[in-house]
């Protein structure tokens, strides 16, 4: 089959790239389209100041930007580097941020990514300008360097069009031609181009082009502050005009700041000013475009630079004798979550996104792409990425705006894991709000949803529960922000009596029409061909067998199903799959619903005087669904349990939940029911062996090595991933890790060494109220056998643990089947 004719709008960093990466795997027939003139578009590439960095939060941006480290160190251009691997240097000037410092340390170690921590006197001789006064450590990552842009651009538009590819520059893509849900090209001021695939990679344009296919791409256009000083004497003459800088990439985070060398002056880059989001619509492309004058580098504030020179001549005193020279207020594209936009339309085949993509990442962007592009299936994990992962709520302007711009302001922030989005808030609440509101819940935000994390009203609870012994692990004031002891207290009741959980945050949707089972036998891993009742926890795996989510499918009726799923891409993943003949009808109904988790040992003496339903073993097996009413609320029962106790997940529609609520509570009452919150269930299920998809496994990983070979069932005729199982080995698997230290709390994303070499990370961690000791999971090495020692890094600290088989509480399932 001959390779498609592929359009790439937009001739930056990202287009260049992509092209270079397509056309090295055959798509040769590849046209890369600019407004601007080559190579210098006018976009954010043209005057990024270059800075990569690998370590970062999330694991797949540090696999994107380590990638584009590796690439950018081997190409070649006749004016000199493409990167430049001075190093990075990121500075601490306060305890916190010395503390924020081992945990990045901690990130890069999990990742692969070399590095060290250092005092004040190796920052002092790694960067001479420094007042070493000021400076508590600093953390080196030798590899991290400056990237050339303009130079990477033309270096890989080379390569490609020595393949084949064309480039066409001052060519306004003003339409995307499509036919039958499909592209069939793009019209630009000139003409048609004909294409089979259109790739959007517009930079700050993206939202704007987006519209013209009626796809939301939830980006911001956002100026950033870089100014360039005057001279710097102790600098003349160090710097060669061919190697422009020799000084590490100096991060100052504490105030918002980084460096970077011009020759003998020093560029300063600023976080630390208001939000300045741009109308892109109101951009000059009338001028004449250049390194200098281009529609994306704004006029300079010098009030919002104010701040940033104080604190830059704080740090490095030599500035203090210059002055600011040169300076542009530059656009760069911010997303709600920081993170890039990758994928193809839902709703026009071929049509794909590769959008708030910085330098940094734009390597890997572009080989990720590719890949997905050509084989269906990215290299890496990519749901944090990808296009639809976004509640439709989330994508309105106002909510896109708001986020966006809070991402900007902590670019270079302390950022804890579970700090709070300030707004927008109470977006999505449930039927039960207002009753949680009384008890006095702390609420986290996720998805849009307030979900409680703990009650204040269980206060009484947790002095009771601690006169009679319940341990409760003594926090470091980073690991007890966002959490209370309540919380113990919560999942210790849940163990002992009864509690309700608002599980209406969870994603549901219903499945339904003559073709539903068909689908799913298709889509999941497990047999879905079971009687109407039937509960079955399953799997959806990628073309080749990595986990992209676990489902629990309630057959309500012969061709009916409710899908409890994990979010917006399972939607998407399901939807990409539906029959074209119409055959099968997805609706979300999670809005129009509700959900209580009523479980613990005396959950069914709560509910049995309530419902007619029979509660018995006989009546309601486990694994089992019925409808009924709760009081005089319909309902569907299903007796399910994420936290490894007897009881039910009852929902109703969102009209009803107050009154469920109601009176499930009042009928609680004799029997100490109490409502808990997600600290509380997240331990819980971890110590019953629970997994979180995208959290614990994702598509690089498969079933097996994340212990839940027992939802794949080899002998059904097929489903998608199945043919790739049999080939697709595992270097590791999840574990359970049990702390031996009991004051030991961790958060989650730590690195796991075996005699001081890392060889996992940890993936999720809770306090085990039921055990006494912190419980985590983590990918290991699969020879790492049960009860193997391994040490933890947590930010000074250094735990121990031993490697535990799964489930830690009730392995015989006893307390769930009672």
């Amino acid at each position: 089959m001959a390779a498609p004719k592929v359009v790439i709008v937009g001739a930056g960093i990202v287009g260049t790239s992509l092209a270079d990466e397509l056309t090295a795997r055959g798509w040769t027939d590849v046209t890369v389209l600019d407004r601007g003139p080559l190579f210098a578009t006018g976009g954010s590439t043209s005057h990024a100041p270059g800075l990569v960095f690998a370590t970062n939060p999330s694991k797949t941006m540090t696999e994107l930007a380590s990638y584009t480290i590796e690439k950018f160190s081997s190409l070649e251009h006749p004016d000199g580097w493409c990167f430049n691997p001075l190093g990075g240097l990121e500075l601490a000037t306060t305890p916190e941020r010395w503390e924020d410092l081992h945990r990045k340390a901690g990130w890069a170690a999990a990742r692969g990514v070399e590095h060290r921590l250092v005092d004040a006197a190796e920052c002092a001789a790694m960067y001479p300008l420094i007042d070493r006064d000021l400076v508590l450590g600093g953390l080196h990552t030798p590899n991290d360097g400056l990237a050339k842009a303009m130079r990477a651009v033309e270096a890989q538009a080379a390569r490609a069009m020595s393949r084949g590819a064309v480039f066409r520059g001052e060519q306004e893509v003003i339409d995307v031609v499509e036919a039958n849900g499909e592209v069939r090209g793009v019209r630009t001021t000139t003409g048609v181009v004909d294409a089979d695939i259109v790739v959007c990679c517009t930079g700050f344009w993206g939202r704007e082009f987006g519209r013209r296919v009626g796809l939301t791409i939830p980006l911001v256009p956002m100026a950033h502050q870089y100014a360039i000083t005057t001279a710097i004497d102790s600098r003349r003459g160090v710097n060669s005009a061919l190697a422009e800088a020799s000084l590490p990439i100096l991060r100052h985070q504490d105030h918002d700041l980084y460096y970077r060398e011009h020759g003998d002056r020093v560029g300063i880059g600023y976080y630390g000013h208001r939000p300045m989001p741009s109308d892109v619509g109101n951009l000059d492309y009338e001028t004449k475009i250049s390194l200098d004058e281009m529609p994306s580098k704004l006029m300079f504030t010098p009030d919002d630079f104010d701040d940033a020179w104080q604190h830059t001549v704080a740090l490095l005193p030599e500035l203090g004798n210059g002055k600011v020279e040169e300076g542009f207020n530059g656009i760069f594209s911010f997303t709600p979550d920081g993170h890039s936009i990758m994928g193809e339309h839902r709703d026009l085949a071929g049509f794909w996104v590769a959008e708030a993509v910085w330098v940094t990442h734009s390597a890997g962007v572009a080989k990720t792409m590719a890949e997905w592009m050509i084989d269906g299936t990215p290299g890496i994990d990519v749901h944090e990425t990808d296009l639809y992962r976004f509640e439709d709520e989330a994508l309105r302007d106002d909510v896109i705006l708001a986020t966006s711009s809070q991402s900007f302001v902590e670019v270079y922030d302390i950022v804890h894991p579970h700090d709070q989005r300030k707004a927008p808030r109470n977006v999505r609440t449930s039927p039960f709000h207002d009753r949680e509101v009384n008890l006095g819940a702390e609420f986290w935000e996720s998805g849009l949803w307030e979900r409680p994390a703990w009650f204040e009203a269980n206060r009484p609870l947790l002095e009771q529960k601690v006169a009679d012994g319940l341990q409760i692990p003594q926090r470091d004031p980073w690991a007890a922000r966002h959490w209370s002891p309540i919380a113990v207290a919560e999942a210790a009741h849940t163990r002992s009596h009864v509690a309700v959980y608002d599980m209406t945050p969870l994603t549901r949707f219903e499945l339904s029409g003559p073709g539903a089972l068909a689908l799913l036998q298709q889509l999941t891993t497990n047999n879905m061909d079971k009687s109407v009742g039937s509960v079955t926890y399953t799997l959806m795996l990628d073309d080749k067998g990595g986990v992209r989510s676990d489902l629990t499918v309630a057959r309500l009726t012969d061709n009916l199903f409710q899908v409890g799923a994990n979010g917006p891409l399972d939607f998407d993943w399901i939807t990409r799959h539906l029959p074209a003949d119409g055959s099968v009808t997805l609706r979300d109904i999670t809005t129009a619903t509700c959900c209580l988790g009523l479980w613990g040992p005396l959950a069914r003496d709560v509910l049995a005087p309530l419902t007619p339903a029979d509660l018995t073993n006989d009546g309601l097996r486990y694994f089992r669904a019925m409808t009924t009413t709760v009081g005089a609320v319909p309902v569907t029962l299903m007796r399910v349990s994420y936290v490894g106790e007897l009881g039910w997940e009852i929902y109703t529609s969102a009209a009803n939940g107050r009154a469920l609520w109601d009176a499930v509570m009042a009928a609680g009452e004799p029997h100490g029911i109490i409502a808990a919150g997600r600290i509380a269930f997240n331990s819980l299920r971890i110590e019953k062996g629970y997994r979180s998809a995208g959290t614990d496994m994702t598509i690089e990983h498969t079933p097996a090595a994340a212990g839940l070979d027992f939802a794949v069932r080899m002998s059904k005729d097929d489903f998608l991933g199945k043919s790739a199982l049999a080939e697709r080995g595992a270097p590791s698997r999840l574990r359970t890790l049990r702390f031996t230290d009991h004051a030991a709390v961790v958060l989650g994303k730590e690195p796991v060494a075996v005699n001081g070499a890392v060889v996992g990370y940890i993936t999720s961690a809770g306090w085990s109220a039921t055990v006494g000791a912190c419980l985590a999971y983590a990918w290991l090495p699969t020879d790492l056998a049960d009860g193997s020692q391994v040490e933890i890094s947590y930010q000074t600290t250094q735990y121990t643990a031993v490697v535990t088989s799964d489930p830690v509480v009730d392995p015989e399932m006893a307390r769930i089947r009672k």
